[in-house]
This record gives structure tokens, sequence and C-alpha cells, in this order.
């Protein structure tokens, strides 16, 4: 399980989200994505992009300059291991 970091302080919407998504695609399932945002709008826009991909998103630190989100990738719909 690998942690890969996104700096995206300083970018505003629809940055944050598209770049997430982006990054998000080039990580394998099981590993995180720890995303750095300063926008305050990537509080609803990346939940709502993980909505749609099926990952799982925590935001780990919340302060009034800084928010910074730890995604789980999924494995592809399909592909899951029986236990």
């Amino acid at each position: 399980m690998n942690t890969t970091k996104l700096d995206l302080t300083g970018l505003k919407c629809p940055l944050p989200a598209l770049k997430t998504r982006k990054a998000l695609k080039s990580i394998t399932p099981g590993d995180f994505l720890e995303v750095h945002c300063t926008d305050p709008l990537s509080v609803i826009d990346i939940p709502n992009l993980i909505r749609e991909t099926g990952d799982k998103v925590e935001i780990a630190e919340r302060a009034e300059s800084r928010i910074v989100f730890l995604i789980e990738k999924a494995a592809a719909p399909g592909t899951e291991r029986a236990p």
C-alpha cells in the first residue's frame, strides 16, 4: 500500500477535482492519494468526484486555509478477490 501526495494548493475550481481525477488513474487499487487543497469548494467537488469513481475518501485535515483529503483507490468492478 503506497501513498501518493498531490499538492493542489493555490488552484481554484475546477482544477483540484480535474487533477485529482487524473492522478487517480495512475495509482493502483488499494493505494492512497493524499490531496492538499486550499480552494474551499474542494470540500464539495472532490467528494462528489469520488462518489462518481467509486473510491473512498475522507477529510484527513480541515483548517482555515488548507484541506487534506485521503482517497483510497478502489478495485475495478468485477476484480475483487473472493474471501
